[in-house]
């Protein structure tokens, strides 16, 4: 960063409100109630994994900083953004334990991170420092948006894919680690050269925790070039060590599980493959002066969600055991009422409780005849439009001369992916199990739901 440049700042960030500041929050009580007012009431909202949750004393920051930048916009963009943001990425420097400021910038969100990563790996097979057999590695559960942007910028500069196909449901770390390196070995076929593996700490459908050190151990013995992970869900569900995990690059959303409005997300990148080839795929004048510098200004837009890190810093530390009271909150939470759900049910969980974070996948009675994403979708709309629940639905095709688990009634081909977060009450949950017996009970099955 350019420490003579004006845009550093000299006046101070502007104070950030408190609202109904609590000495230690332990759980659902009404600090949590008068933070997430927001909320519309009477849903049974279990899915903290899609969109995230931002209580109203980091709204309250926001509003602050959004009033700033409106009331003097040159004056904010001249002596203020740049510092605030680098307030910010010093508190997630210290977080993920990196080893400089300078390897943390702060983007929109994990797609956006992958389009850095996966653009550089792209213009190498462009300009021919690949070779046509050299592949990029992933899991075939990665998000959609890996997916389409390894098509856009790999596949089309002539690159390889290889999909690691994992078991679910899971009933060990050994069961990733042995499809991924058969991956690997696949990747290496035909004399090609693993230039990108792609792993996700928290995969998000079907959702279970990924033993990431293990496998960029892997990755090391086995020549891999680089290795991103995409962590969408982990930053505020597991903890985050970038130097003990060895990673190159290290995306989290800020805004799912740590507190954040919509839509920051860190980027780590190691110090020594900052280069001229990283890049931030929008092109501003700042181009050119390093990633962190590169992604605190894309052009006019709103920047408040990067500025109110250090708020959801001190709404986190209002709770008792600070981010890691919150994690094992969670994660215990979500445990207790995936196990409760399934016991109801008669169905399984699809991970070990040690395999999840703040999310679990449940198995759905097999009566409700899940045969279809259609239905899963269908399934989902209706639970939101009559009784008030939402969550996702997942869809679980059995594959060729796989015996997959049954409850007393057939193969359970549908799961629930539940979230637990520090708003959620063990009515949200009772609400969900309630809704599915009644389903039963009335003899509904998915193709016979109404949506909305």
């Amino acid at each position: 960063m350019d420490e003579e440049d004006p845009r550093n700042g000299d006046e101070p960030i502007p104070k950030k409100p408190r609202v109904g500041l609590a000495l230690s929050i332990s759980g659902p009580g009404p600090e949590i109630r008068e933070e997430f007012a927001h909320h519309q009431p009477g849903i049974a909202r279990i899915n903290n994994g899609s969109f995230g949750s931002c209580p109203g004393s980091v709204l309250a920051a926001q509003r602050a900083w959004q009033l700033r930048f409106l009331h003097q916009p040159d004056e904010f963009y001249f002596k203020t953004l740049r510092k605030g943001i680098l307030e910010s990425r010093t508190v997630i420097k210290d977080l993920i334990n990196a080893d400089h400021v300078d390897e943390v910038s702060l983007v929109d969100n994990a797609t956006t991170a992958a389009a850095i990563v996966l653009q550089q790996i792209g213009q190498a097979f462009s300009h021919g420092l690949f070779c046509k057999n050299d592949t990029v590695v992933m899991f075939h559960c990665a998000f959609q948006a890996i997916k389409k942007s390894i098509q856009a910028y790999v596949v089309r500069a002539g690159g390889a894919v290889v999909e690691i196909q994992l078991p679910f449901p899971l009933h060990s770390r050994q069961q990733i680690v042995s499809e991924f390196r058969k991956g690997l070995e696949r990747g290496k076929a035909n004399g090609g050269k693993i230039r990108l593996a792609i792993i996700d700490h928290i995969t998000s459908m079907p959702s279970f925790v990924i033993p990431v050190r293990e496998l960029v151990d892997i990755c090391r013995e086995e020549g891999v070039d680089q290795v991103f992970v995409d962590a969408a869900h982990a930053m505020g569900t597991v903890p985050v060590d970038v130097k003990e995990l060895g990673v190159d690059f290290y995306v989290s959303n800020l805004h799912k599980w740590f507190f954040c409005p919509p839509s920051v997300a860190l980027f780590y990148c190691r110090k020594s493959l900052i280069s001229s080839q990283i890049h931030h795929p929008v092109v501003t004048e700042e181009y050119g002066k390093g990633l962190p510098m590169e992604s605190s200004w894309i052009g006019t837009r709103d920047y408040s969600s990067q500025l109110v890190v250090p708020s959801a810093l001190e709404f986190v530390n209002r709770f008792q055991g600070g981010l890691q009271g919150i994690m094992k909150r969670n994660h215990d939470g979500v445990v207790q009422m995936g196990s409760m759900l399934a016991e109801s049910w008669g169905t399984i969980l699809g991970s070990p409780p040690h395999m999840c974070g703040s999310m679990i996948m449940v198995g759905l009675p097999s009566r409700l005849c899940i045969t279809s994403e259609d239905d899963a979708s269908r399934l989902r709309s209706h639970l939101r439009a009559y009784y008030s629940v939402e969550v996702p639905i997942y869809y679980h095709a059995p594959r060729d001369g796989e015996v997959g688990p049954r409850d007393k009634e057939g193969l359970i081909t549908g799961y629930a992916r539940i979230s637990h977060q520090v708003y959620n009450t063990l009515e949200d949950y009772h609400k969900f199990r309630d809704a599915i017996n009644q389903l039963i009970e009335d003899g509904k099955v998915c193709k016979m739901l109404l949506a909305e």
